[in-house]
């Protein structure tokens, strides 16, 4: 387990970590040698993360690829002789993410509302992750220490998933969100819960809660991932390209930014139109 988790760093090993003894757990529940395996028995695994666990595709995925690269690594360190986890079915990924974003007009009653709170860290939390596009962990992972100035622009040092560190500019509503929480400390996280420690994702949730229902935004259940799920729509509403739009929230394949397009199936944007104004003088 220790050879297979020592090829990730950061959130990436610790998310990958926590899918891994899901299975572990799962094979001593069943009186199950993990390294006895048969490829049956990851079958049964999967139909207990979709029947029992009722996760959604994606998760579901993503734990079972999570156990064929552990039985990958046991294959290369010669401890079995084939991959029981090979030719397991995968289960299908809906084109489009399962996450709702909040529209346009709730995101800024939740930007007003963050604003108006006597909680400097509300403004900051809603800044980061709706306007910056911030992962949780690396919006509540981020420190004063981290802010600082490059070609006359204010940015945040942001470390994101397997350690990579990327400069992010910040807008001035941003950077006056988190000048607000930062007060006149210098050094110590930017965002800190009711205690003055680091705040947390669960802190952070229970805000965005709070900061919604004051808002008068009413959504089936409100979490940080919701923030970034804006970012992106928002971003792809006002036109803004795909390819800018994955660059800004640092997702390496298009595939995982058009997930979130929630629009690209709107006939006004289909590019039949753009190629006849574009011909118009032969047609």
């Amino acid at each position: 387990m220790s050879a297979f988790l020592g090829r990730y760093r950061g959130q990436t090993r610790v998310h990958t970590d926590s899918d891994l003894r899901v299975f572990l757990r799962w094979c001593a529940d069943h009186d199950l040698d993990p390294l006895a395996a048969a490829r049956v028995d990851i079958e049964r695994y999967v139909r207990w993360l979709q029947d029992v666990r009722r996760y959604q595709p994606s998760t579901v995925s993503r734990r079972l690829s999570v156990v064929v690269g552990f039985y990958r690594v046991c294959v290369i360190d010669a401890l079995l002789e084939h991959s029981p986890a090979d030719y397991v079915r995968r289960p299908t990924v809906p084109a489009e993410s399962p996450t709702l974003g909040l529209g346009h007009l709730q995101y800024e009653a939740m930007i007003t509302t963050a604003r108006k709170s006597s909680n400097p860290n509300d403004f900051a939390l809603v800044a980061l992750l709706g306007l910056l596009g911030l992962r949780i962990f690396e919006a509540c992972g981020s420190n004063i220490a981290d802010l600082g100035e490059e070609h006359g622009h204010r940015v945040l040092r942001v470390r994101g998933k397997g350690g990579k560190v990327v400069l992010v500019p910040l807008p001035p509503a941003v950077a006056r969100a988190i000048d607000q929480a930062v007060d006149d400390r210098t050094a110590g996280p930017i965002l800190r819960n009711a205690h003055g420690r680091r705040m947390d994702r669960h802190a952070a949730t229970r805000r965005l809660k709070h900061l919604a229902h004051t808002a008068g935004i009413r959504m089936p259940r409100m979490h940080p991932h919701m923030l970034r799920h804006t970012f992106v729509t928002t971003m792809l509403d006002a036109g803004v390209s795909l390819r800018e739009v994955q660059i800004a929230a640092r997702h390496a394949d298009p595939r995982t930014t058009m997930r979130y397009d929630r629009a690209r199936k709107n006939l006004d944007r289909h590019p039949n139109y753009i190629l006849a104004a574009y011909m118009a003088s032969g047609t």
